[in-house]
């Protein structure tokens, strides 16, 4: 477990190797939000930008080789080093467009057509990611996405 709710998020991180999600409890229920794996930066982003306590989880979903940096030490190094502030703004605008899309995705489309698109645009996670957890992000049963994953592209089109 790397962030635990409750606590303040104080590293942001680079993932060289793994897999990793983000989650929170609703009513006792694990909900999944989102995952991140190999060339991802993960931080309870309200967290960690506000330095408050986290309402969501990141837990690593296989061993996973993690680069750190503080809250400190990033503000540090954006007030004493002015090129690093396109770093950290491409970063930004990087993460607000999949912050984005996701919102899309959850307000605007069915279950299929998200597990469609998570097929298409992340084939990985599909194979990467355990069912149960899968199916919390998809917001679908993982009866429902065990029939989606065993029928053929083209009957599920038909749908």
């Amino acid at each position: 477990m790397i962030l635990k709710a409750g606590h303040i998020c104080q590293h942001i991180y680079f993932i060289e190797r793994g897999l990793l999600r983000c989650f929170y409890l609703n009513n006792d229920q694990e909900v999944c939000s989102w995952f991140m794996k190999e060339g991802d930066v993960i931080a309870s982003v309200e967290s960690f930008f506000e330095q408050k306590e986290s309402y969501e989880y990141i837990q690593a979903l296989e061993d996973s080789i993690l680069h750190y940096i503080s809250f400190k030490d990033l503000a540090f190094i954006y007030k004493n080093f002015s090129e690093f502030n396109y770093v950290g703004r491409e970063l930004v605008q990087k993460y607000y467009k999949l912050s984005e899309q996701r919102l899309y995705s959850l307000r605007m489309q069915r279950g299929l057509e998200r597990f469609e698109s998570l097929r298409l645009n992340d084939p990985d996670l599909v194979q990467r990611v355990e069912q149960k957890y899968l199916a919390s992000y998809l917001g679908i049963t993982e009866q429902y996405l065990s029939m989606l994953k065993g029928m053929k592209s083209g009957v599920r089109r038909k749908m």
